[in-house]
């Protein structure tokens, strides 16, 4: 097995790692807190406003950890920066 054909196995299951994990947590992270603001306001109806403008900023922010690793992902399957160090050598 030469040199490009391990990096691209290695970056391929990387970029599946990565993807995989990288949705799994922020999915469990968005259920919880969806279910803790149900909850608070079940509690508290009148600062309901307040509970779901908070919600959907942690949700974005929460979002976008899935979205940063899709993204190194595609930078791994697409753009690979180890290719350079192979074709150089």
């Amino acid at each position: 097995m030469d040199n490009t054909t391990l990096i691209a196995i290695i970056s391929m299951s990387v970029a599946g790692i990565t993807t995989g994990l990288g949705c799994i947590g922020p999915a469990l992270a968005e259920g919880r807190s969806v279910a803790n603001a149900m909850q608070s306001l079940a509690q508290q109806p009148d600062a309901a406003s307040t509970i779901t403008r908070t919600l959907f900023v942690g949700l974005a922010m929460i979002e976008s950890i899935a979205i940063y690793c899709f993204v190194i992902s595609m930078i791994l399957i697409f753009a690979n920066p180890f290719w350079n160090h192979i074709i150089a050598s």
